[in-house]
């Protein structure tokens, strides 16, 4: 089976997206870039998670076509590569429909610096502009406006986390979650103090290897 490891860390990664509740039903999606075979994973279409199978996850090469799999590539296969393509420190991608990110991504809000762990993205989570899912005009806004951050939000429809492996993608869009229920939480009770450009420099330096962006 051609990417056999990286077909098997999406389904367990797909079902631990489930689990900690970044997605519901068959929503959100997943994959893995390996530079060295030049090809990549990415999850199924309309698949359960839990009923996935490595057999299922989809294989495709660097114009997108598919090599090998038996489902269909997720409808968002497009905005995967596009980042691929734009973020050679990039290896991994995972988009998820997790409530409160969506919640500011249906606002047009951004994530401003309200907590240091929105270090993980960067020193914000900027908001893509809406296009219509599996376009290829929502994978050139959103990759556009991802830019070198580890996380961007996309309006009126979820979140997108990378990072150098599932473990640290998956690990972006739950602090990014995270953050986005303080933000919401915190401004039903009035305005929001952020921490400064000098704070979050601080909190930047301080997170050494696990520290924002796309580090493993």
């Amino acid at each position: 089976m051609i990417l056999e490891e990286a077909r098997k860390a999406i389904v367990a990664y797909g079902r631990k997206l489930i689990d900690s509740g970044l997605t519901r039903g068959t929503g959100g999606n997943l994959s893995l870039w390996d530079r060295r075979e030049r090809l990549w994973a990415i999850s199924p279409s309309g698949l359960d998670y839990y009923a996935v199978e490595a057999a299922d996850v989809v294989v495709l090469d660097e114009e997108g076509r598919v090599v090998e799999g038996t489902g269909r590539p997720s409808s968002e296969w497009e905005l995967h590569l596009e980042v691929y393509r734009r973020r050679p420190d990039v290896a991994a991608v995972v988009h998820t429909h997790s409530p409160f990110a969506t919640v500011l991504a249906c606002l047009g809000l951004e994530i401003p610096p309200v907590h240091y762990l929105v270090g993980f993205a960067g020193r914000k989570v900027a908001v893509a502009p809406y296009a219509t899912f599996g376009t290829a005009e929502l994978a050139r806004l959103t990759a556009e406006v991802l830019g070198g951050s580890g996380a961007v939000l996309m309006a009126h429809h979820g979140l997108l986390a990378v990072g150098a492996g599932l473990d640290r993608a998956f690990n972006v869009a739950e602090e990014i979650e995270f953050v986005a229920e303080l933000y919401w939480r915190a401004r039903t009770l009035g305005d929001v103090p952020l921490l400064s450009e000098k704070q979050m420099t601080a909190a930047l330096e301080r997170f050494g290897d696990y520290g924002p962006g796309p580090k493993a």
